[in-house]
């Protein structure tokens, strides 16, 4: 009887340890703590905070967070908006660096992963549930087939996974600063205009919360459609004019053309990389569309049809038909998936 109580005692100390978990954007953070040896769904204490309140970076951000955090954190995983060299990541739209080591020396942590904002999203769709996902093309997935995932927000970030060794491995790329390619003589007229504007034109140029007013800057200065008094005075008082144009679009007002036409164009662009990357990596496990904007605009992607769009592809459109498509519908995915990525290394390490 001793030994069972001194076992038991045992495994309860070993299971009150937290992972710290973190999903870094360019304009918010959302961290929180999670039982490594729990549900990943049932996370402790999260919190969110904007970028700009904290211009020293994460570090006193976390400083903040953890000052009444009783319970001991032994290691933290994040997802950041942009590339990681060397366990070190500078975000690409906010001034921060963002370093493993330095986390690891600051708060006593036993190791940090950092991963970019697109792997963390990534590594959560192996686990997500089918209420967190929106079917727009119900395909014929390929078990085991390479899955590409694409997030419009701030800006656009592009990943995939791969099957290897019995498991899902998930990958980021920077793909959302690739050259921006026309797909229309709407297209390549925008094109011209954004080129004298920022010289390269990127995807996200056109495709993420950061294009988004250079699209209806477009169409509103070549005069494809009026500029009403309301709709001016309502876009600049807006504290997220992105959000403030799409509203707009949706809601298809008399006098928003500017802003439908804006969201037609987005999902447009959405919908060719969507299809790009889907042949460029024979995506035959399925396309998941993540980030903060897609989950709030679906009427939109029925309404500009969307998948005729990813279908249009001639000579293979019946093989873009079998690839499933899917919107993920969970907006805390970036924050699941660095949840589970801590949780793996730590059984790899520890066996907690």
């Amino acid at each position: 009887m001793p030994t069972k109580k001194k076992r038991a005692t045992a495994k309860k100390k070993k299971s009150s340890v937290l992972l710290l978990a973190g999903d870094i954007g360019a304009t918010k953070t959302k961290v929180a703590l999670f039982d490594p040896r729990g549900d990943l769904r049932e996370a402790r204490n999260v919190q969110t905070f904007l970028g700009e309140e904290f211009p020293g970076g994460l570090v006193p951000a976390l400083r903040e967070y953890l000052k009444d955090i009783k319970e001991p954190v032994i290691a933290a995983c994040f997802g950041a908006a942009g590339p990681v060299v060397e366990e070190r990541v500078h975000l690409t739209n906010l001034d921060w660096t963002v370093d493993a080591a330095e986390l690891c020396d600051g708060f006593g942590f036993e190791a940090v992963w950092l991963m970019n904002d697109l792997q963390a999203i990534a590594n959560a769709i192996p686990i997500l549930k089918l209420n967190e996902l929106h079917v727009l093309n119900k395909g014929i997935p390929e078990e085991h087939g390479t899955i590409a995932v694409l997030a419009p927000g701030t800006g656009l970030g592009v990943g995939y996974l791969n099957w290897a060794a019995g498991t899902y491995h998930a990958y980021a790329t920077e793909g959302g600063h690739a050259n921006f390619a026309p797909a229309d003589e709407l297209q390549d007229e925008m094109i011209v205009f954004l080129r004298r504007k920022l010289g390269q034109v990127a995807v996200e140029h056109a495709c993420a919360g950061v294009g988004i007013p250079n699209v209806y800057e477009f169409l509103k200065t070549t005069g494809k459609a009026e500029e009403p008094d309301w709709l001016a005075k309502e876009l600049a008082a807006a504290e997220d004019l992105p959000a403030a144009i799409f509203e707009n679009g949706l809601d298809r007002k008399p006098g928003s053309e500017l802003c439908q036409m804006t969201l037609e164009i987005f999902v447009t662009v959405l919908a060719a990389e969507a299809s790009n990357m889907a042949l460029g990596l024979g995506a035959t496990g399925g396309v998941y569309i993540g980030g903060g904007i897609p989950p709030r605009i679906l009427a939109a992607l029925e309404r500009y049809n969307f998948m005729k769009t990813f279908l249009y592809k001639p000579k293979y459109e019946d093989y873009l038909a079998r690839f499933p498509v899917q919107v993920i519908l969970n907006v805390e995915s970036g924050l699941l998936g660095a949840a589970e990525y801590g949780r793996q290394q730590l059984l790899l390490r520890k066996g907690v």
